[in-house]
């Protein structure tokens, strides 16, 4: 008896190695007697809020107030400086109701005092390292690749260098990065005794700026994947992170897991749910443009840039928090519709005098 058409299609290694490349490409061939040929794939698995959504751990109280975050384990290595601070605990008044407490912006933007920035940056140095005098090194962030080597100098400079990622093995120093949605990342060699800080929004995490900041870490230290332990803090949540074509086709050009960073989720607002009327179309179903809506996972594709890197997957902590659902916590840009402070992520390595 002669075989079905369909065993010979999977039977024969050509079609099959075809096959295999058009899934990576997200295409898929008909096999089931209709015309022959490929369709796009346009459905991807759909989820709820809920089901993407990971808390953040309770916060750390620094006996001057400032609340912050810390990566389990990480108070193990007696060399480290790091935390990831949050919005409580400051001085600032801008981005807060006229009886609540002051908060800590950590950013010098145009809403907020610089004093009060200042100040609060002060109080963070002393939560996370103990001295409010500790330099602390931050970037003009441009969503670039631009890597820099930081040295103490650096945290007297009138203009602070342009990029989006920074790196030392120089005791004293503390790194920051600022943040209000992208997605911070902080890496340690516990071998060498160096440290980096990345910023990583959608762009920077197109152009691989994790990927490419462990691969700078490699050739200025001398540092060996398999001695690094890295820690992704709160960012915008594939809870929230709703997104447009060209975030998709910039990832599906970049990555061949980039479907698998992306969620179709029914976006609800009060609006919505109190006035349904209001959102009904004439068109045809299908052809509405309600209707569920792309998320990324931006977390998960840092995670994955750091394995591609060569780290260990338990050498990876992911903190934890969604900037955008829990702003009580955190600054959100896009929960306050751009009105919104930054939060930092510092990591340094300690001065020798006050090492246990």
């Amino acid at each position: 008896m002669k075989s079905s058409s369909s065993t010979q299609v999977h039977s024969d290694p050509d079609v099959q190695a075809l096959d295999a490349l058009l899934e990576r490409a997200g295409l898929v061939r008909n096999l089931r007697g209709k015309a022959a040929g490929v369709t796009r794939r346009m459905r991807f698995e759909r989820a709820q809020p809920e089901e993407l959504s990971a808390p953040a751990p309770a916060p750390q109280v620094a006996n001057n107030g400032v609340q912050w975050l810390a990566v389990p384990g990480w108070e193990k290595m007696s060399w480290l400086w790091h935390g990831f601070s949050t919005r409580k605990g400051g001085l600032s008044r801008a981005y807060c109701a006229d009886d609540a407490p002051g908060e800590l912006n950590l950013g010098f933007t145009a809403s907020d005092a610089r004093e009060a920035v200042a100040g609060n940056r002060r109080l963070l140095a002393e939560a996370i390292t103990g001295d409010p005098a500790t330099p602390l090194i931050t970037l003009r962030q441009i969503h670039s690749t631009v890597l820099v080597h930081a040295v103490g100098k650096d945290a007297a400079r009138p203009q602070p260098w342009k990029g989006d990622g920074m790196m030392t093995d120089e005791p004293g120093l503390l790194l920051g990065i600022q943040t209000a949605d992208c997605i911070p990342v902080l890496v340690a060699d516990r071998k060498r005794h160096a440290v980096a800080a990345f910023h990583a929004g959608w762009r920077g995490t197109v152009k691989r700026i994790v990927e490419a900041g462990v691969g700078r870490m490699r050739l200025e230290f001398g540092s060996r994947p398999e001695d690094l332990v890295a820690a992704i803090g709160p960012g915008i949540g594939a809870c929230c992170y709703g997104i447009g074509d060209e975030v998709l086709s910039g990832f599906e050009s970049q990555f061949a897991y980039a479907r698998e960073l992306f969620r179709e989720v029914d976006d609800t607002d009060a609006v919505h749910i109190k006035y349904p009327m209001l959102f009904l179309t004439q068109r045809a179903p299908g052809h509405s443009p309600i209707g569920p809506k792309l998320h990324l996972d931006l977390i998960e594709a840092n995670r994955r840039q750091l394995l591609d890197a060569g780290l260990k997957p338990g050498s990876i902590k992911v903190v934890g928090g969604c900037t955008n659902c829990q702003r009580e916590l955190f600054f959100s840009h896009r929960g306050s519709q751009g009105h919104a402070g930054r939060m930092l992520s510092v990591i340094g390595v300690r001065k020798p005098a006050s090492r246990r």
